[in-house]
């Protein structure tokens, strides 16, 4: 670069990089309608999570590892995710309402913007939209690593015709919510009762005179503390933030390295990528020594 320029002709050449790679984005996002015309035709998902891990490490590879790592790395999600969406967006079944942890398992695993999410009433019904098309994605907690099986979900497994089509491990952060923030307040404590559970010890510990309520869900728990002075609810942080409620303790799990796996489902495998998952359910007669 020629020091000697002044900053009206520096800022010049930027507009005229920023017009070119406007113009190759323009004919990028057009290419990507083509590819979602042409997986159409051929009856493909529209999602294929190989091919962008496969650009992702050219692009790193090309790259060199240098300072532009991160800068690499967002701008060209950023670019993805647009391009997907000019094929279809894609719209993820999530057992709801509005931030609950699997919600936000989608929102990681998607990557937030790329995807639309529909709330369902259960697990059950996630996995019915899914296996009727009416929905291409959904997302199901399989398995805690501290109550361990979420049996719904295995139940569901036996019962509809659908594929796994990814994995997600979440930590999980468990909060004590109400509306104004301070733990005297709370007379009530409610939540999903995986967190219940989870929080058994701590608990027991600091609220023991305090009684706790089984609801549908950490969600529903945010809303009625929302609505209500006296309730507490455990909760993510994706839902303090939408059902505007105030954090009276924060990391009440009783244990370090909690984390919920789950899965994403959908009416069709991802194509092999080379460091695939395989998964083995097995049903057996309920009878002595089965």
């Amino acid at each position: 670069m020629d020091e000697k320029k002044t900053i009206p002709q520096v800022r010049q050449r930027i507009d005229e990089i920023d017009d070119t790679v406007l113009g190759l984005l323009k004919e990028r996002l057009d290419y990507a309608r083509r590819i979602g015309e042409l997986k159409k035709e051929s009856s493909r998902s529209t999602w294929d999570p190989r091919r962008e891990r496969e650009i992702y490490e050219r692009l790193l590879t090309d790259n060199g590892g240098n300072s532009l790592k991160k800068a690499v790395q967002s701008i060209f999600h950023e670019i993805i995710t647009a391009c997907r969406l000019a094929q279809k967006s894609v719209e993820v079944a999530f057992l709801g309402p509005e931030a609950t942890f699997t919600h936000l398992a989608g929102v990681r695993f998607f990557r937030g913007r790329s995807a639309d999410y529909k709330a369902l009433e259960s697990i059950d019904e996630v996995f019915h939209e899914v296996e009727k098309g009416r929905v291409p994605y959904g997302i199901v907690p399989v398995e805690n690593s501290i109550e361990g099986a979420v049996f719904s979900t295995l139940d569901s497994f036996m019962k509809y015709r659908v594929k796994i089509c990814g994995e997600l491990r979440l930590p999980i952060r468990h909060n004590l919510v109400c509306q104004s923030g301070d733990i005297k307040d709370i007379q009530t404590v409610a939540s999903h009762y995986q967190p219940l559970a989870q929080c058994r010890e701590w608990l027991r510990k600091h609220m023991v005179d305090v009684p706790t309520l089984e609801v549908f869900s950490t969600a529903g728990a945010a809303q009625m503390a929302a609505n209500n002075p006296n309730i507490g609810a455990i909760a993510s942080d994706l839902a303090v933030k939408t059902y505007n409620v105030h954090v009276a303790v924060s990391g009440i799990e009783d244990y370090q390295g909690n984390t919920t796996r789950f899965l994403v489902i959908g009416g069709q495998s991802p194509m092999p990528s080379g460091s695939d998952k395989t998964s083995l359910l097995l049903g057996m007669a309920d009878r002595p020594g089965a």
